[in-house]
């Protein structure tokens, strides 16, 4: 199987670990020419289950006020900025309904970044950009392993660090909002997705809003396929390098506590 890649700017931050702002600089993508981590074989990924293979995405162009509902007097759950705090990079929402005011104005339901985990909310579509992804991420908390989609078929399997029992990696339907790059020997480097996602077990880490990010295991450690991070999820360097050689912001990522039957 072909697997596309994609070289979008990857931007950096002064540190992660919850994760929080920093200051926005813009650097060289990371190549990725070759496959890492898990071999599947032609039966194996035609044994795995299928995902949705399409997803929808709004680029905001500006900030969007979300409302419960698909009209102006509805109330408003929430501001949406246009751009991320970490790096800059345009806000991306997975679009997962669509409506038409007796106006006639085009309105989206997205799924918002933040507390609560899970938040959606109605934008108008006129101010964004549409675009869409064939790219999904799966983490299975109990076999402690982050798949990855492309077209509703497994690609690719890593094993991965999750969050210990006093600080669990939350579950739920979340998406990526950025792609950040480390400095050489932060912790969690060299790479983070941060994610929609936010901890319930921590309203704050290290000065940020207790973020959930996919990252690199650099300074931190860990053992592959255990259970013993704050929260995030943690990866091999060369794992997380791949992944983030092909996932842009608005892919859907789901947490879920076991994906077996």
């Amino acid at each position: 199987m072909t697997i596309p890649t994609r070289c979008t700017p990857i931007h950096t931050a002064r540190g992660i670990g919850g994760v929080h702002p920093f200051r926005q600089h813009l650097l060289t993508a990371v190549a990725a020419a070759f496959l890492l981590g898990a071999t599947l074989t032609p039966d194996a990924l035609a044994g795995q289950d299928r995902v949705q293979t399409v997803q929808q995405l709004a680029v905001l162009l500006g900030a969007h006020s979300a409302h419960s509902a698909p009209t102006g007097t509805s109330p408003e759950v929430a501001l949406v900025s246009a751009s991320r705090p970490i790096t800059g990079e345009q806000t991306t929402l997975p679009v997962i309904g669509r409506s038409t005011s007796r106006g006639g104005a085009a309105w989206l339901r997205v799924m918002l970044p933040g507390r609560p985990n899970g938040s959606t909310g109605w934008i108008t579509q006129n101010g964004t950009t549409e675009l869409t992804t064939h790219w999904r991420i799966v983490v299975d908390l109990a076999a402690r392993e982050v798949m990855v989609y492309n077209d509703g078929r497994l690609v690719k399997a890593f094993q991965g660090v999750v969050g210990k029992p006093s600080t669990p990696t939350p579950t739920g339907r979340f998406f990526v909002e950025e792609t950040v790059q480390m400095p050489f020997g932060q912790a969690g480097g060299p790479l983070a997705l941060a994610l929609s996602a936010r901890s319930n077990a921590l309203q704050t880490f290290e000065g940020g809003p207790g973020q959930i990010a996919i990252h690199g295991i650099e300074n931190l450690g860990g053992t592959l396929g255990a259970a013993e991070s704050h929260g995030c999820v943690r990866m091999a360097n060369a794992s997380i390098e791949w992944l983030a050689a092909r996932i842009d912001p608005g892919v859907p990522v789901t947490i879920e506590a076991s994906r077996r039957v």
